[in-house]
């Protein structure tokens, strides 16, 4: 069995031993809107991806190796210069805090990010972090740099990965900064995504997009997820869950549906942090939708930024620090931006199902979401014809 085409033309090499490569034949990845799942009003960018945003760039390392390393990490720059020295406004906000989100307390008190932010598994945060802040201060004009607030996020992929052996390590995270790049994004079984599980079938890593109106500012969001989370699977109000037999709670021995989410949204409207914050709280409207109940054990987080030029904040000493003159969009604009995000929050996580392939480990396996059967309920339901 090969690794499927769009994940082997778009992710890093990975490493594989035969007996364990994902379960699921290359057809049954579809995204969202080939099934004719079409959240929302507005339309997505060309890419349908957070990379629509300008700027961004992706970039992801996938490890496969043996039979019990699944894992990996996904890399989001918000641009091509040093994160740094060019600074973006940003907010995070907690839907439920269970979890481990490196670098959280900094952007909540200045509203901005000095890093790229990094998605992992839960126990590799670390790692990660400390990999990430080895490379920053190795980069041209860092020479004099005593703090670095690195932004890493997680998801706990321990039920198909090794994870207390914490197998992430400082080439990955390099590989995964250095390989980012604008254009499509690599989706489903892949990067930070490799072990996740959502809704009892394989997760992953999601994308989605949106383009407001030129008469809404013809501004751009871009979301991307990790899901590793639980509910009752609905999509576009289809009771998927209920129908596939698959959800918790349906006796006192299942599981409550524990797990975690990471959204990150980017943005190239003029955005305060403090709006972004507003933006930011909106994505778990898009996590409601698609069937959770943020149970007592997942780790619900949203990172959001703007790379707009007219708010990037310039790294400055005491000797060039001053004033400065910044663009705000209102707070009466910002309501087409809250109804793109909860759009392009869900249309993302139907990706990360949609996408993922099947995973199989010492530890278990994670079957993929059966399209067959999905396209059937669909119709069924009316979402498609």
């Amino acid at each position: 069995m090969t690794v499927p085409s769009r994940t082997a033309q778009l992710a890093s090499p990975l490493v594989l031993l035969l007996p364990f490569l994902p379960m699921t034949a290359v057809h049954a990845q579809v995204r969202a809107r080939d099934l004719g799942v079409r959240p929302g009003i507005f339309q997505p960018g060309s890419l349908n991806a957070i990379t629509d945003v300008e700027g961004v760039r992706v970039g992801h390392h996938t490890l496969i190796e043996g039979d019990s390393v699944r894992t990996g990490v996904t890399a989001i720059l918000p641009h091509g210069a040093n994160p740094f020295l060019e600074r973006v406004p940003a907010a995070i906000h907690v839907g439920n805090g269970f979890g481990k989100l490196v670098g959280l307390s900094q952007v909540a008190e200045l509203g901005e990010l000095e890093t790229p932010i990094l998605l992992t598994c839960t126990l590799c945060v670390w790692r990660a972090a400390d990999a990430m802040v080895e490379w920053m201060l190795g980069r041209p004009g860092m020479e004099d740099v005593r703090s670095i607030n690195p932004v890493v996020a997680e998801t706990n992929d321990g039920r198909l990965n090794t994870i207390r052996n914490r197998p992430v390590d400082a080439r990955m995270v390099r590989d995964a900064i250095s390989s980012a790049r604008s254009g499509p994004v690599a989706e489903g079984t892949v990067g930070a995504g490799t072990g996740t599980i959502a809704f009892g079938w394989k997760g992953g890593i999601g994308t989605s997009s949106r383009v407001l109106p030129a008469n809404l500012g013809g501004w751009i969001v871009g979301v991307l997820v990790q899901t590793n989370y639980g509910g009752v699977l609905r999509v576009m109000g289809a009771p998927v869950g209920l129908e596939l037999g698959r959800y918790p709670f349906r006796s006192a021995v299942d599981s409550a549906g524990d797990g975690s989410i990471i959204i990150v949204i980017a943005s190239d409207a003029p955005l305060s942090d403090r709006n972004l914050g507003r933006l930011a709280a909106r994505g778990i409207m898009g996590i409601a939708r698609t069937g959770s109940s943020a149970s007592n054990g997942s780790g619900d987080y949203v990172i959001a930024f703007s790379t707009s030029n007219e708010v990037r904040r310039s790294y400055s000493t005491r000797d060039s620090a001053g004033p400065r003159t910044v663009s705000d969009l209102p707070n009466d604009e910002m309501s087409a931006l809250f109804q793109a995000v909860v759009e392009a929050t869900e249309e993302a996580i139907y990706n990360s199902l949609f996408m993922a392939t099947g995973v199989t480990s010492r530890f278990g396996s994670a079957e993929a979401l059966p399209i067959d059967r999905l396209r059937e309920i669909l119709r069924r339901y009316g979402i498609t014809p």
